[in-house]
């Protein structure tokens, strides 16, 4: 019996008995006080256990969870009441819903019916893209243009719809379910135009099928888009024609010029808009076109000061940048900026700056072959710009008016923006003229009045802003700030011409943020459509700083 003791004491232990960290038999562990592991969620030494914690300790033992006790949560309980959002138009909701977390944003009810079977997402999705295509052909702002394809979708029952536009690419990503398949379609805008008679037809078919009233089926739809495409223009090309030289004449006289300068003014630009079409159908990119439209103004206007005819030449060549600015763009960049599009705000922007190259690259050519052949030009006279203040309105009106026309505006429209444009012009001349303000601060005030009536004109009639915004901003184009740049960048004055140069890009600048700061101000006047708790996220905010 003791042999079998000691047998067993002799048999090989387990590995937890040879391990490292298991001690000797017979020992007990020392470890020093110090060493021990402590939390800081201990009670320290001395507190009373028995005495309970106060609210929100560190110390107090957790409670039990229980729905009756917990905060309220964001979204309400019975949801967020959607009849309010139908008060608006439809710009107001989409945008609105835009900016929410897509979390909690309203369930959509069904405005077009569909078949049983559902709604034929690919067939949807397409009909989307085309629609958003010809709203940013035409120059909508991004986020205008992805409003238009959530308004689409939702309207055709595809509610789980993400749209994203660039300047050249737009797609929509629908997902079905959280276990389904996600569809995503794209569409690149191959060709940009400006046609803001197809514009309008475009927002009033989003009206229509974004509202309960009216029943736009898939096919009806189509339908419409598809006369909108081949809708022709509302003015013919000898009228565009003739529309550039008059808004060249009435730039020319709005700086100071007479009747021989008017005349003078209309002939570069008929001549310019001419050479640039052939240029257009020969196939050059739009740079060249710009290139060689600034040529025949500027030499008209160097060929008048050859002359010795006491006249504002300086005026011919001012009034023929009006009509090549690209101020449409730099408005339509600045708003993409400010409301967080900055991928096609940049876009946009670098356009804007080839098109101003090549309209630098046009001028300086004739004026340096012009300086060749002893012409002087005076830079003195450019900023010396008589007032005549009745005159100078009426040429404001006729500039907005022939801008009108040449952005392809309905007819209805025209004399509209003729108005903003001269209230424009008016408010410019009493704050610089008569107020003796800076020209920049002075502009700006000038397009925040016409963003803020071309919007409430747009809510009133259930439109886009564009017709009746971009033509009104004709006469505060820096015409005279850019010819007065290139001029003494001709006669090597390099610092005092670019100085020029940057003051013009800040009046630009001044427009487009007066203009977008016009169309936010318009929306104090109007209620926001959306809950309550959903009134409070109204604003972009896509980045805090950090």
């Amino acid at each position: 019996m003791a042999e079998a003791d000691g047998a067993e004491d002799r048999k090989p232990q387990s590995d937890e008995a040879h391990s490292a960290f298991t001690p000797p038999p017979g020992m007990e562990p020392d470890v020093p006080e110090e060493d021990q592991p402590t939390s800081e969620f201990a009670r320290p030494a001395g507190a009373d256990p028995v005495q309970p914690e106060p609210e929100g300790s560190a110390f107090a033992a957790p409670a039990t969870y229980r729905a009756a006790q917990s905060p309220p949560a964001y979204t309400p309980g019975q949801g967020f009441p959607v009849a309010q959002m139908k008060e608006s138009p439809w710009q107001d909701r989409m945008r609105t819903m835009l900016r929410m977390p897509v979390d909690v944003r309203p369930v959509p009810e069904l405005v077009q019916r569909h078949s049983e079977t559902g709604p034929a997402v690919g067939r949807v999705l397409d009909l989307t893209l085309r629609i958003g295509e010809l709203l940013l052909a035409g120059g909508e702002g991004a986020e205008d243009v992805e409003a238009a394809m959530f308004a689409v979708a939702r309207s055709y029952g595809l509610d789980r719809c993400e749209p994203t536009v660039t300047f050249t690419m737009l797609s929509i990503t629908h997902h079905p379910s959280l276990v389904g398949d996600p569809v995503t379609a794209s569409r690149t805008v191959r060709r940009r135009g400006t046609d803001y008679n197809r514009l309008a037809a475009v927002f009033r078919l989003v009206d229509d099928i974004s509202a309960h009233e009216i029943d736009v089926t898939l096919e009806e739809a189509y339908r419409r888009l598809a006369e909108i495409r081949r809708n022709r223009h509302p003015y013919p090309g000898w009228m565009l024609t003739a529309s550039a030289g008059l808004l060249a004449g009435a730039a020319s006289t709005l700086v100071g010029g007479g009747v021989l300068v008017f005349f003078a003014a209309a002939m570069g630009a008929v001549l310019g808009d001419r050479l640039a079409w052939l240029c257009a159908g020969r196939g050059l990119p739009e740079f060249y076109q710009f290139v060689v439209a600034a040529m025949p103004p500027a030499a008209l206007g160097v060929a008048l000061n050859m002359t010795g005819i006491d006249v504002r030449a300086s005026a011919v060549i001012t009034g023929g940048l009006f009509a090549l600015l690209p101020g449409r763009a730099v408005v339509a960049a600045v708003q993409d900026g400010l409301t967080g599009y900055y991928i096609t705000a940049s876009a946009r922007l670098l356009e804007v700056m080839y098109l101003f190259i090549g309209i630098i690259m046009g001028v300086l050519v004739v004026l340096y072959v012009g300086l060749q052949f002893d012409a002087s030009p005076r830079p003195e006279e450019v900023l010396q710009i008589q007032q005549r203040p009745l005159i100078q309105i009426a040429a404001s009106m006729v500039l907005v008016f022939t801008f009108a026309i040449l952005l392809q505006q309905e007819r209805s429209t025209v004399w509209i923006v003729t108005l903003n444009g001269a209230v424009a012009w008016v408010t410019f001349g009493a704050l610089h003229y008569a107020g003796g303000i800076p020209p920049v601060p002075s502009t700006a005030i000038a397009a925040g009045l016409v963003g803020l009536f071309g919007q409430l004109f747009s809510r009133y009639r259930f439109a886009s802003a564009l017709p009746y915004v971009t033509a009104a901003i004709g006469p505060l184009l820096p015409g005279s700030a850019v010819y007065y740049g290139l001029l003494l960048i001709a006669e090597n004055r390099l610092n005092e011409g670019l100085g020029s140069l940057v003051n013009a890009a800040a009046i630009a600048l001044a427009i487009a943020i007066g203009v977008n700061l016009g169309s936010e101000a318009s929306r104090l006047f109007m209620r926001i459509p959306g809950a309550t708790s959903a009134a409070k996220r109204r604003a972009a905010k896509r980045t805090r700083g950090f």
